[in-house]
């Protein structure tokens, strides 16, 4: 029987499903060298949120899968699992809605204020009517912009073109032609849709040529009345300059689901503004959604160690060796 490894939370029912398939190890990686020690034994391993690469996995000679029971995979070398030959699977599918749900709600949640005029309500200081100087701003038939069209941004453009009537533009490496097809999706270069857009969407993964993607020279590109939203990987946005930006006027807002360092620090400045909206990464973090993410993992895990997987598959090619 093949010989797994879990190094995160599971349900019991996804546990009970890798038991029946394989023997099972379980593992809290913040006990030091734990993890390390049980992947000597193991042909595969499922989990998130710790770092694979050659110090934790020089010992595991045995390895040929590993599942994240994710979409993002930037916690994996995926340079040394290929030399490896060692598969990474991911939960591309089953995420996007709620992900896109998340999203688009913080478009609307930094357009209309509306957790810091939620928060101007419990702390009982709603004596009288509103001024103007909290209004918010419309977001129905203005502009998002997408920065990385795959599903999830796809799926925010559907909800911004169909429910609001917005202009979608993207910026993308290859063409979108469902999202210009159905929802009149616009390819252009990224200074274009910085300066054209009255909300950006930073929906790419986490790549080198995406890290600080969006600093000083491109915000200083975007209107001064628009907004940005960031709901894929912190470290897309330089964050520093996005901090100097709200303050000075650069942008009007931002609404963030992830940041350089996660959980957000106490100290942060991000904490302190105003028109700012900070939520704790909760992109995916739906009762439906994380149960389907844990089932799905579990099932690429066994199907890939079994020789039956068909998708889900990050890099296939080490099958081909």
């Amino acid at each position: 029987m093949k010989k797994v490894v879990i190094y995160k939370p599971l349900p019991d029912e996804t546990i009970e499903y890798l038991r029946a398939h394989a023997e099972v190890t379980i593992v809290d990686p913040k006990q030091s060298g734990t993890l390390i020690e049980a992947l000597k034994e193991a042909d595969g391993a499922i989990g998130t949120g710790v770092k694979m690469n050659a110090e934790t996995l020089e010992g595991a000679t045995r390895l040929k899968v590993l599942s994240t029971v994710s979409v993002g995979y930037d916690a994996f070398d995926l340079e040394y699992l290929n030399r490896r030959g060692i598969l990474l699977t991911n939960t591309p599918d089953v995420l996007t809605e709620s992900t896109a749900d998340t999203a688009f709600s913080l478009v609307l949640l930094t357009a209309r204020r509306l957790t810091e005029l939620a928060a101007f309500v419990k702390d009982g200081k709603w004596t009288k009517k509103i001024a103007g100087d909290q209004f918010g701003v419309d977001v129905h038939h203005k502009t998002l912009g997408i920065v990385g069209l795959g599903r999830i941004g796809t799926a925010v453009a559907r909800r911004a073109a169909l429910g609001f009537q917005m202009k979608v533009l993207y910026v993308d490496q290859g063409v979108n032609a469902l999202a210009e097809g159905e929802y009149g999706a616009k390819k252009v270069e990224l200074d274009e849709l910085l300066k054209s857009s009255d909300f950006v969407l930073l929906q790419a993964p986490l790549t080198k040529e995406t890290r600080n993607l969006i600093s000083r020279p491109q915000l200083k590109l975007m209107k001064r009345s628009a907004f940005l939203i960031n709901a894929s990987r912190g470290p897309i946005h330089d964050e520093p300059a996005l901090i100097e930006a709200l303050k000075d006027g650069t942008i009007a807002g931002a609404g963030l689901d992830v940041y350089w360092e996660e959980p957000l620090p106490a100290e942060s400045p991000l904490l302190k503004l105003d028109n700012v909206v900070t939520l704790p990464h909760i992109g995916s973090a739906t009762h439906e959604t994380r149960q389907a993410m844990n089932k799905n993992a579990a099932e690429n895990l066994i199907n890939a160690l079994n020789g039956t997987l068909s998708a889900n598959m990050v890099n296939p090619e080490v099958l081909k060796r």
